[in-house]
């Protein structure tokens, strides 16, 4: 398991016509590289949205960051060369890298890197990372050096200011990077062909050239399962980054493929909407729990590729404690529940679900449990851009499935404005108390007593953290074997 941190798991669905000729033609030059992708962005900005879609086209390609999350956890210097700490984990200070320049020709410095954490932390900010931009003060020392003054401790800072919500926007063109985004990186936008693909073109201005072995990348976005086996089988993509579990054995078998299983820090998630009735009541939310067998959904959801947690939280992760057996599955508690909270069944709720094959699947596999305590699950199937603004955004739902991928986002059930309205005073000052922590033990102990507390909550099904699969041709290197975060770092990639 990975040991580091998380967004929403997404982008927009689109149909894509398959084009064996194409596939030719990108495996053909090994200057070019065809990937998929299940859900298409709702943009191109990763400060304006929630969307991990959004950061598997651009981060690292066209924004960068002041550190670099790696495949294996680690953090390393981009935008900054190095970095000191100070003591008492409040004060950093950044020495920048010289001779970086932006798309649009405007030069990279300290002044910037203040402008982009000045409005990421900002009133009009829509940054999902809002709260923790607001929390840090940051302060030009010269042209190439930048203090940051963080309120609370944070171990994992630095980790933070290398996630896609961190990326160093230029001030002229930061309102319109959602379709015109500019950034520092390798790479530019080459074109957006709207429910079909992007296309990312090397960038001759980058500081470094000659390193980019890649240079034209395109998205293609697939939603469909078997469209996505039948893309990889025609050669229409060199390879698909988290593709439907459901192909694995076949190109397991297969020697012109790879198969890369990689482990996570995601969190798939029976989402509830804890401010509706009657699933305000802590013993509905119970008996929801109590009615899910884990492993049955995995099996249905992943392919068997997954560990169940009781929790927000995963296994391998800093201070995790397994909450498994806080709810476990339990037809017969489930019924009991249901009585003792006055709950005359049928009861009806919805069950919202956005395109990816592990929630449609795993929604079959929910709803005929639930049937079986009195629970009856309608399911509603919307697209990406419906889950976004009626789900997340107008929390217009009782029950979703979805894939959180960021590895820190406890700090979501400290909000009790986001979409799954819980609101816990004693989660809140438990958080608080892990947010000015300093003794890693402290942390350690805090981290299980927030984990302890949402499982006794029942805030939602927690279901499994996912194992990703990544098939790929046999060629291609430099592929991610975890996913720490959702990235596709086109310039680690080259062809043998």
């Amino acid at each position: 398991m990975l040991n580091r941190r998380t967004v929403l798991a997404t982008g927009a669905i689109a149909a894509v016509p398959l084009s064996t000729s194409l596939g030719a033609l990108a495996q053909g030059r090994k200057d070019a590289v065809t990937l998929a992708m299940t859900l298409e962005p709702p943009g191109l900005d990763p400060t304006a949205g929630a969307a991990s879609a959004i950061a598997e086209i651009v981060q690292y390609n066209i924004f960068e960051t002041l550190t670099k999350i790696n495949a294996d956890g680690s953090v390393s210097p981009l935008l900054a060369e190095s970095w000191e700490v100070s003591p008492d984990l409040k004060t950093y200070t950044f020495k920048l890298r010289r001779g970086v320049k932006f798309q649009n020709g405007e030069p990279f410095n300290a002044a910037v890197v203040k402008f982009a954490f000045d409005r990421a932390g900002g009133e009009k900010s829509t940054n999902k990372d809002k709260r923790t931009f607001a929390g840090l003060t940051t302060q030009v020392v010269d042209d190439y050096t930048v203090v940051l003054l963080n309120k609370d401790i944070d171990p994992d800072l630095l980790f933070v200011l290398g996630q896609a919500t961190s990326i160093i926007v230029e001030p002229k063109s930061a309102d319109t990077n959602a379709n015109k985004p500019v950034g520092t990186g390798p790479y530019q936008l080459g074109t957006w062909n709207k429910g079909s693909s992007v296309v990312l073109t090397a960038w001759d201005g980058f500081r470094a050239p000659a390193t980019i072995k890649i240079k034209r990348a395109t998205f293609r976005f697939i939603s469909d399962p078997a469209a996505q086996v039948a893309a990889l089988l025609a050669g229409d993509v060199d390879a698909f980054p988290r593709v439907t579990p459901r192909s694995v054995a076949q190109f397991k078998a297969n020697p012109k493929f790879q198969v890369v299983v990689s482990g996570s820090r995601a969190k798939t998630i029976l989402a509830i909407n804890n401010s509706k009735k009657p699933l305000d009541d802590v013993r509905v939310r119970r008996a929801i729990a109590s009615a899910i067998d884990r492993k049955a959904v995995i099996e249905g959801a992943g392919d068997g590729y997954g560990a169940p947690i009781g929790s927000h939280y995963v296994p391998g992760a800093f201070g995790y404690v397994d909450t498994t057996g806080v709810n476990p599955f339990d037809i017969e508690k489930s019924k009991r529940l249901l009585a003792e909270a006055g709950i005359k069944t049928p009861l009806e709720l919805t069950l919202t679900l956005p395109p990816p094959p592990y929630a449609r699947q795993g929604g079959e596999v929910i709803a005929a449990q639930l049937a079986k305590v009195g629970i009856i699950a309608k399911i509603q199937n919307v697209e990406w851009a419906q889950w976004l603004s009626g789900t997340y955004g107008n929390k217009n739902y009782d029950l979703t499935i979805i894939s959180h991928v960021e590895p820190f986002d406890l700090g979501n059930f400290a909000k009790p404005d986001y979409y799954w309205g819980y609101n816990s005073p004693k989660f809140n000052d438990l958080f608080n108390q892990i947010k000015n922590a300093a003794r890693p033990a402290d942390r350690w102990r805090l981290l299980g007593e927030a984990q302890r507390l949402l499982a006794d909550d029942a805030v939602h099904g927690f279901l499994y953290s996912n194992q990703w699969i990544t098939v790929a041709n046999k060629n291609l290197k430099g592929l991610w074997k975890d996913m720490p975060v959702f990235v596709n770092d086109i310039s680690s990639l080259s062809w043998s």
